[in-house]
């Protein structure tokens, strides 16, 4: 849990103790490659940390079909975070794109740490607000930039991600077709 302590003593003044409490009410979790780790319609009631590999965050449109909206990669907080708070069945299915190894957060232990942990709160906060900053920039991305704006773009908020998620994800995280994609990514590359 070595990774998790690092990133809560970058985010917070915490004690060793208060770390050891605290992480004392989490446990490791491995998910296979297109294991489900949390499902559509459920209650989130668990937020994780990724310690290695990476997940996709996607919803179901009215048609059944696939969208993804995030991806969350090594040192992230991930979960259906405004279902979590809400205590609402989930909108999103958090599916592991490889092999994962993740620090499951229970809800007990995140109230046991806003109650309990000097810092808590303003920990909470911090999540809150990293949340709302990514979503408030995938909305004016979405809007303000230029599909090969966006494509140009991805690498920087998600490093190395067409190395490690099929083609057809991207696609669908930047709001474009399969084909559209192939005709950005030869714009990148033209031949000689």
């Amino acid at each position: 849990m070595e990774k998790i302590r690092q990133e809560m003593r970058q985010m917070i003044q915490i004690s060793e103790i208060e770390l050891k409490e605290f992480l004392g009410k989490c446990f490791i979790k491995n998910f296979r490659k297109n294991e489900i780790l949390s499902r559509l319609s459920s209650v989130p009631n668990e937020i994780f940390f990724i310690n290695s590999g990476l997940i996709r965050v996607m919803v179901l449109d009215k048609e059944g079909k696939e969208n993804t909206i995030h991806f969350a990669m090594e040192n992230q907080f991930i979960a259906d975070y405004s279902n979590f708070i809400q205590r609402h069945p989930s909108h999103y299915i958090l599916e592991a794109l490889e092999d994962t190894q993740v620090v499951v957060l229970p809800r007990q232990a995140i109230d046991w740490g806003y109650s309990h942990l000097k810092e808590g709160q303003k920990m909470g906060r911090l999540v809150a607000e990293y949340y709302f900053i990514y979503q408030d920039n995938r909305i004016k991305n979405q809007y303000i930039r230029t599909p090969k704006e966006r494509y140009d773009n991805i690498t920087e908020v998600f490093p190395n991600i067409h190395n490690r998620v099929p083609q057809h994800m991207i696609a669908s995280y930047l709001g474009i077709t399969s084909v559209h994609l192939s005709r950005l990514k030869k714009q990148e590359f033209p031949k000689v």
